[in-house]
């Protein structure tokens, strides 16, 4: 395929929990500004870990990173300081495959990518769906196994734990 190369990466998703609804009930200038603080704090923790913030999508954030245990730190950082701050919290979900596929040299596909923010919509906070991510989650972290998940647009079950700080 030309302008692809496969290279590791860990991915991670990261959205604002109920900000559809926060949005209808408080109005769009209130969104606003839990979106601009989320944001914020979002590139304050990438920048300080050495994460990229690969896009934004809405009220979340793909986060993609060369270091594993950076990545997951930063998704279990991020959500910790939004439900200690009081703001709405976020929910994270990661996955790193041994290489994805990187397209055209900006942007990522393949299955590692997709999972991260499927395993996001689950109840778990910072859902793992792989066992690279659960092995190499930052110290101090507690990892509870939740066995194979099904994920929307997923062939079969996959491996998942949640992982807290």
């Amino acid at each position: 395929m030309s302008g692809a190369m496969r290279v590791p990466r860990t991915f991670a998703f990261c959205d604002l929990t109920g900000f559809t609804n926060y949005t209808a009930a408080f109005g769009d200038d209130a969104a606003g500004r839990i979106l601009g603080a989320f944001r914020s704090l979002t590139r304050e923790i990438a920048s300080e870990r050495g994460v990229r913030i690969a896009k934004w999508l809405g009220d979340g954030c793909m986060i993609v990173s060369v270091d594993q245990t950076a990545c997951i730190g930063l998704a279990l950082e991020l959500e910790h300081s939004a439900q200690r701050s009081g703001a709405l919290p976020s929910r994270c979900g990661s996955a790193s495959p041994r290489h994805a596929l990187l397209f055209e040299g900006d942007d990522y596909i393949g299955s590692a990518v997709n999972m991260a923010p499927a395993s996001a919509t689950r109840p778990a906070r910072s859902r793992c769906c792989c066992r690279r991510c659960r092995s190499n989650a930052p110290r101090g972290c507690h990892r509870r196994t939740h066995g194979d998940l099904e994920l929307r647009g997923f062939p079969g079950p996959i491996a998942s734990s949640s992982l807290k700080r």
